[in-house]
């Protein structure tokens, strides 16, 4: 009888699952005390980590690397890649942002570490907003994640660790580039090279330029 009873109402068995999906329903609906939320969503420190040092050697890395070979893979990546990989990456980006959000103000607070790993992180999309060209999709992306905060503080919902450590990294990223179109704003010849409304120089092109070009 017991164990027919169990077959007919599994959560009363009070197995993991169970109480695995009890914990995420109550931290979602924001029936669990701080502490308790705390550990259901806590700075993933080691993803970002990875995330950023693997964005750092595949992007920056592979220049370097191959400069006088796969001329395919370098016109796949600077005119198709910009369609099929930037947007879909920085979709995806807003779509995880839009998670991070606790009722708990607590939460709204990030780890020593990450403080540290947010130079980096910030650095890096300086470089792929900078050197891919993508500044209007990269300040696209953040006005969205900025109204979304905003919606959200109605609701007295707050950005957990994870969300305050990508808005602090896009944040950091639209104050570096702001930086850099200031330094060569009267750049003559950058500004040949870049015409347009929007004047973001490459870093690439500024090292061809005006370092490489003195040795």
């Amino acid at each position: 009888m017991e164990a027919a009873r169990r077959r007919q109402h599994p959560g009363a068995a009070g197995g993991p699952g169970a109480q695995l999906g009890a914990s995420f329903l109550q931290a979602r609906h924001g029936s669990v005390s701080p502490d308790e939320a705390a550990r259901t969503a806590p700075f993933h420190l080691d993803l970002w980590f990875y995330f950023t040092l693997q964005n750092w050697v595949l992007d920056f890395g592979r220049p370097i690397a191959m400069i006088d070979s796969f001329e395919l893979l370098y016109y796949y990546d600077e005119y198709l890649g910009h369609c099929m990989w930037y947007i879909p990456f920085f979709l995806i980006l807003f779509m995880y942002f839009s998670g991070c959000f606790t009722a708990s103000k607590a939460e709204s607070l990030m780890p020593g570490p990450a403080l540290f790993l947010v130079a980096p992180s910030g650095l890096y999309y300086w470089y792929l907003v900078t050197e891919g060209q993508i500044f209007i999709l990269f300040i696209f992306t953040f006005f969205a994640m900025l109204a979304l905060v905003l919606h959200q503080k109605r609701k007295r919902l707050f950005l957990d660790s994870n969300g305050l450590f990508l808005f602090s990294s896009f944040t950091l990223t639209l104050l570096l580039v702001a930086l850099w179109v200031a330094w060569l704003w009267n750049d003559p010849v950058l500004r040949k090279k870049y015409p347009g409304v929007i004047y973001v120089p490459e870093p690439w092109a500024f090292y061809t330029l005006h370092v490489s070009s003195r040795h």
